[in-house]
């Protein structure tokens, strides 16, 4: 239930909270301009980050952020959503709060101050995340342009809303690291590659020591830019692999992973006669298809993916 941020109960805090060390991160692939565009518009944040770490899986993926922008510490891993950001964490040794935002996310000015005034008035809260003006992932997706133009018109309505939320969205969330350092938490690198719900798995290993607050005053545009993204068969089969991975692990529940897998082969199915332009429906289709089978032979594992055929250019 939607509460206004004086309406949520508050634990005692210190007399003087002191400032926290904030990094923002971001793990990118095969979208450097991408990478670009949002190093620019965080230069415009009203509370800078006192961290910039950008992790690539290859050079390619951050070529000329360091020449442009020599402040942000820039890294490569193993390629996979999962790995990137668990190599960010092992590099976030003093800060206090990692700031976890999709290349292709454009946040609102005052993005990083409202993470900073959450959690250092609520010390128990150990992840927030962001209202979400736009969301391209849910069509063709669109271009920086158009953030900043939805971004210039927000009236801020509803700004000072806060509440309870079941997980962070993985396009952008910020997590106190303290819990993660104390329970060694990771995200899960069994989901390979996008790493389909990689975000719920780990805010609900996060959120068994504390709570996660949706704060609409960290404010942005998602722009689901296709490019960079695994194949549409890919993805259809971590539609079905990946939530009752979750499950058998203890972080989804079942009727939340029967939700997202029914959701999505209904979608699928409906829509593959006309499909969306930007979207595989087939390919989704056989990728669902596939994943029922080798529940039924009992070989269903997220990582098969990575033996698949296919492309992995567009997030179809």
């Amino acid at each position: 239930m939607r509460a206004s941020r004086p309406a949520i109960e508050r634990r005692a805090t210190a007399v003087s909270t002191p400032r926290l060390r904030i990094a923002l991160a971001v793990a990118t692939a095969g979208r450097p301009a991408c990478v670009l565009a949002l190093m620019e518009r965080i230069a415009r944040q009203v509370r800078s980050p006192d961290t910039v770490i950008v992790c690539g899986s290859a050079e390619t993926d951050v070529a000329g952020i360091a020449e442009r922008f020599p402040e942000v510490r820039v890294i490569t891993s193993r390629r996979g959503l999962a790995c990137q950001r668990n190599a960010i964490l092992a590099e976030l040794t003093t800060d206090d709060v990692a700031v976890f935002l999709d290349d292709d996310f454009i946040p609102g000015p005052g993005y990083i101050a409202a993470v900073e005034a959450v959690l250092r008035d609520r010390p128990d809260v150990v992840m927030t995340t962001g209202h979400v003006l736009r969301d391209g992932i849910r069509g063709p997706g669109f271009d920086v342009a158009f953030a900043d133009a939805v971004l210039a018109a927000d009236t801020g309505e509803d700004r000072d809303a806060i509440e309870e939320a079941y997980s962070g969205y993985g396009c952008n969330m910020a997590v106190r690291l303290a819990p993660v350092r104390r329970h060694g938490l990771a995200f899960d690198e069994t989901l390979p590659l996008y790493a389909w719900l990689e975000d719920v798995d780990f805010s609900r290993q996060i959120a068994r020591h504390g709570p996660i607050l949706k704060v609409a005053a960290s404010r942005g545009v998602h722009l689901g830019i296709k490019s960079g993204r695994q194949s549409g068969v890919k993805l259809g089969y971590s539609q079905i692999a990946n939530p009752i991975h979750l499950v058998r692990k203890g972080t989804c529940s079942h009727r939340k992973a029967l939700f997202l897998m029914s959701r999505n082969i209904a979608a699928n199915l409906s829509r593959c006669a006309r499909p969306e332009p930007s979207v595989d429906r087939l390919g989704r289709c056989l990728g669902n298809l596939r994943a029922a089978l080798d529940l039924i032979t009992g070989r269903l594992d997220p990582t098969r993916i990575l033996a698949f055929d296919g492309s992995e250019g567009a997030h179809r």
